[in-house]
This record gives C-alpha cells, structure tokens and sequence, in this order.
C-alpha cells in the first residue's frame, strides 16, 4: 500500500488506502477504507450514495501478485484487501491460495468465504491470537521457500516476519508492505 490521493466532494485527501482489485476488473474496484468520524475524508465518504463521484489516483506499491504459485498471504487489517484480491486472483490463474488474516473486527467476509468454497486455505484469527500455528501450516504444505505477501501495520509486520522466520520461512523475499 503505498500513497494515494482520495478527491470526494471536493475533499481531497493523500494517504494510505488499500486496493482490493483484481488486475482484470474493468468497471469497478473496492477501496478499504475505515470511516475515522473525525477524519477529512471518512466522514464524506461514509455519507456517499450509489452513483456519487469519487476520483482515486494511486495507489503505486511495488509489493503485488505476479503470478506467484502459490500464494501466501499474511494480513493483518487493512491487509485484508490486497490479501483477498491476490487469493482470487491466484485461484483464478488455477494457483493455489492461502491467506492468514488477523482482526478483531474482520471485512470482506463474505470474499473470504467465497475464497474458502473456491478452495483456498483460509485462517481468519482474532487480534491477539499468535500467527505461528497458521503460518507453520502454510509452510508445512507449500515449502519454506513458498512465495510470501505480508500487509498490515508495523505491529503485525512485526509479528507476520517473526512466525515466518520461527516457521524456517525467508522474510528476505517475501513481499511486504507496512502500512505504518
């Protein structure tokens, strides 16, 4: 995830936002956002209706899916969104998927669990729940050397690379974005 620029009803905000897209997708994208009531943007964007204009340019990271067999993604947050988007599209270019997601308040349930019947490996874990066991299992079935996405903030950043160096897995070249 990297800067992004929001322009909403004449409010226009520079941050951090993440893009749940798959690369095929033509008309429509989803962009996570969590409404921050005392937010510049949060607010405006919570108010909005179908049909409404929104001008979203950005965002330009560098850690995305490349046709990576097979896809592991560990999200924390945020994270969600590019985690969900890279399993789908994994699973469509007939890759294997597995996403470890921790939150206590998980979104796009109703994406991960279409992930879950399409056949992707899915752990959906609570805030304070360690990542280890479900990052070993990844391991344990796709290889130490299996290619690697880690999305959250810096806390779970730092727990993500933790459990995968405890699992024997290489965070040297994992892709990782840290949301701050």
């Amino acid at each position: 995830m990297e800067d992004s620029t929001l322009t909403v009803a004449a409010v226009e905000s520079v941050g951090e936002r993440t893009v749940a897209i798959s690369p095929d997708v033509d008309d429509t994208f989803e962009i996570t956002v969590e409404i921050d009531p005392d937010g510049d943007v949060g607010p405006v964007l919570a108010d909005l209706e179908a049909g409404d204009a929104v001008r979203v340019s950005g965002p330009f990271g560098s850690d995305y899916y490349e046709g990576e067999d097979p896809a592991v993604v560990l999200a924390g947050g945020p994270g969600v969104g590019p985690a969900v988007a890279i399993a789908e599209r994994a699973l469509d270019d007939g890759h294997e998927a597995v996403v470890v997601y921790r939150d206590d308040e998980p979104v796009h349930t109703g994406r991960i669990e279409r992930l879950r019947e399409r056949g992707a490996t899915v752990a959906v874990l609570d805030d304070d729940e360690s990542l280890g066991a479900a990052v070993e299992s990844a391991l344990d079935r796709h290889g130490r050397d299996a290619p690697l996405f880690v999305y959250g903030f810096a806390e779970f950043i730092d727990a993500a690379t933790a459990a995968i160096e405890a699992a024997g897995g290489d965070t040297s070249t994992a892709k990782i974005e840290n949301f701050g």
